[in-house]
C-alpha cells in the first residue's frame, strides 16, 4: 500500500499541461507535431520520484484532448532486431509498441500508424510489420538519410525527407511517441512538417518530456534521478546555454537536446522559410510538471531513493551481462554526489540480516541463503528467507500478508496436498531439480488453497495492499519471482548475487 503523503498535484498538472499544449498548437496554425518523450502509460519512474504522480496521467491528458489529437508511434528497427527489453514490463520494444496501441485504443484515441525508423530490410523487422499490417494497422518505413543530421540541404529535399512516405492526418495535434528513447520521434516529426509545408500547411513542432524538469535546479535530486535512469545512454543534464543567452534565465535540459538544437533550428528555419522558430531547446518544450510539485522536501527524498534503486538495478544488470561497468559507475557517482549509500534504503540491511540469520540456522536451498525484506506504508519492515520449500520472495510475501491479515505464524496458508502435487509435477514430470516454489507458483497455490482454506482467502485479499511498497532481495529474482513481484506492483531491488549456482534458472 503506497504512502499517503503527496508531493505532486495531478489535477493542477492536468489543467496546466493541456492548456500549454493547446496554446502551442495555436501558434502554428493549429497543426502541431508534438514529440512525446518518456513513457506514455505506466510511467512508474515519474510516480516514484514525484509522490502522488499518477503513472497514467499522460493518458488522462490525451483523453482530455482526444477530439483534437491522433497518434503516430515510432520504433527503431535496430531495437526490434536485437529484441531490446523494456525493463519495467520485461517485454520487448516491438511487443510494447503493440501494447501501446491497445492502451490508446482503450482510451478511444486514434493511432494513425506505426513508423519503423532507420529500416534496412531486416527480416525480423519485416515480420513485425506484417503482424501489424494484417491487423489493419498502417505501417510506414523511414530509411537512414545520408549525411543526417548535418547535411541540411540534402535533408530538406526530395532525396531527404521527401523520400519518406507522408502520413495522412486530420486532427490539429499529432502526438508522436515511441516505446523508448532513440526511436526516431524527432526525425519523424520534422519529416511530416516538411511534407505539410510542401502542401502549404503551416505546421510546427514542440516537445513534451517530463524529465529533466527544466525549472528545477540542475542538481535537484529529481533531475539527478533522471540522469541515473538514462545512465546506460550516457545522457547528462546541463544548463541550457541557448536559453541562458536569450533570456538570462537558467533552465535545465539534457545534452542530446542541447547538442542537436542548432541543427533542428536550421532545419525548421529552412522548412518554414527562415522564420525564427525557437531560441533554445527549452523553448521547444511544453512541460509543466515542475509547477505541480507541492512538497519539494518529500519529492527530494523520493528521488534520492530512486538513485539508490537505479544503482542496484544496474549492478544486477552488469552481473547478467546486460549493462557495462561505465553505466554502474555513472549511477554510483550520482549517488555519491548526494552522499548516499545503498544502506540509506532501509530494506537493504534488513534483507541482508535475514540472509545471515538463515545461514546461521542452516535454512537455505542448494547452499544459497537468500533474504528479502519489505517495508509497509506505516514503515514496518517484514522479512523472509529461502528454504527447500519456498524462494525468499515467496516466504516474504506469505509472511507479509499473514501480518496484514492478523493470521498467526503457525497457521499454514498453502494446502499440503497441493504442495505435494506441485512437487510431483516438477520432479517426476518436468525433471526439475529445484523443487522450491517461486513467487508466481506460490501465488497460484495460494489462490487454489483459498477455495477451502479461510485463512488463505483472508490473506489473498491483502495482496493488493503491497502495491507501491519497497522491497529488497539479497539475490537476483528468478523469472518466476520477477513476474510475481511485477504483478504485485512492488518497487523491487536486489543485490547483484545469483540465486543459484546453476547457469540456467527457470
Amino acid at each position: 500500500m503506497t504512502d499517503q503523503k503527496i508531493g505532486f498535484d495531478n489535477e493542477k498538472y492536468l489543467k496546466e499541461q493541456s492548456k500549454s499544449i493547446l496554446d502551442r498548437a495555436a501558434q502554428f496554425g493549429n497543426k502541431l507535431y508534438l514529440e512525446f518523450g518518456g513513457k506514455l502509460v505506466y510511467d512508474y519512474h515519474a510516480s516514484r520520484v514525484l509522490p502522488g504522480f499518477d503513472p497514467n496521467v499522460k493518458m488522462k491528458l490525451l483523453k482530455v484532448l482526444k477530439d483534437k489529437i491522433e497518434v503516430i508511434i515510432c520504433i527503431y528497427s535496430g531495437d526490434i532486431e536485437r529484441r531490446k527489453i523494456r525493463a519495467d514490463f520485461g517485454i520487448t520494444y516491438d511487443i510494447n509498441a503493440m501494447k501501446l496501441i491497445d492502451d490508446l485504443r482503450d482510451g478511444e484515441i486514434n493511432v494513425s500508424g506505426v513508423v519503423v525508423t532507420r529500416y534496412n530490410g531486416q527480416q525480423v523487422v519485416k515480420q513485425f510489420m506484417n503482424k501489424l499490417e494484417r491487423r489493419n494497422i498502417p505501417v510506414y518505413t523511414h530509411k537512414l538519410i545520408r549525411g543526417y543530421p548535418t547535411n541540411i540541404d540534402l535533408i530538406i529535399s526530395e532525396e531527404g525527407y521527401g523520400i519518406n512516405p507522408y502520413i495522412e492526418t486530420s486532427k490539429p495535434i499529432i502526438i508522436v511517441t515511441a516505446p523508448g528513447p532513440g526511436s526516431g520521434k524527432l526525425a519523424t516529426c520534422l519529416s511530416q512538417i516538411y511534407h505539410e509545408h510542401t502542401k502549404g500547411i503551416d505546421a510546427g513542432y514542440a516537445k513534451f518530456e517530463t524529465f529533466p524538469i527544466w525549472n528545477l535546479p540542475l542538481k535537484h535530486p529529481v533531475n539527478m534521478a533522471y540522469e541515473s535512469a538514462t545512465a546506460d545512454l550516457g545522457d547528462f543534464n546541463q544548463v541550457d546555454p541557448f536559453h541562458l543567452e536569450a533570456y538570462n534565465i537558467k533552465a535545465v535540459n539534457y545534452n542530446r537536446d542541447v547538442e542537436i538544437f542548432p541543427v533542428v533550428k536550421k532545419i525548421m528555419q529552412k522548412i518554414m522559410d527562415n522564420k525564427l522558430v525557437y531560441k533554445s531547446p527549452t523553448d521547444m518544450g511544453v512541460n509543466r510538471a515542475g509547477f505541480a510539485i507541492n512538497n519539494d522536501d518529500l519529492v527530494q527524498q523520493a528521488a534520492k531513493q530512486e538513485l539508490i534503486r537505479r544503482y542496484l538495478r544496474y549492478s544486477c544488470e552488469y552481473m547478467m551481462g546486460v549493462s557495462d561497468s561505465n553505466t554502474v559507475q555513472r549511477a554510483e557517482l550520482l549517488m555519491k554526489e548526494l552522499n548516499l549509500t545503498v544502506l540509506d534504503r532501509k530494506v537493504v540491511n534488513e534483507a541482508r540480516q535475514a540472509s545471515i540469520a538463515a545461514k546461521s540456522k542452516g535454512k537455505g536451498n542448494e547452499g544459497v541463503f537468500a533474504g528479502a525484506a519489505l517495508q509497509l506504508a506505516d514503515g514496518k519492515i517484514i522479512t523472509g528467507s529461502n528454504s527447500p520449500l519456498l524462494h525468499a520472495a515467496s516466504s516474504l510475501i506469505l509472511n507479509t500478508i499473514k501480518i496484514l491479515a492478523g493470521i498467526p505464524k503457525n497457521i499454514h496458508l498453502l494446502a499440503p496436498n497441493i504442495l505435494e502435487s506441485i512437487s510431483y509435477l516438477k520432479s517426476e514430470i518436468f525433471n526439475n531439480k529445484r523443487l522450491s516454489l517461486n513467487l508466481e507458483e506460490t501465488l497460484i497455490t495460494l489462490s487454489i488453497s483459498a477455495d477451502f482454506n479461510h485463512s488463505a482467502k483472508v490473506a489473498i485479499d491483502k495482496l493488493k495492499e503491497l502495491n507501491g511498497c519497497e522491497m529488497h532481495s539479497t539475490h537476483i529474482p528468478t523469472p518466476g519471482d520477477e513476474a510475481g513481484l511485477r504483478r504485485l506492483g512492488l518497487n523491487i531491488t536486489s543485490d547483484p548475487n545469483f540465486s543459484s549456482k546453476s547457469l540456467f534458472i527457470t
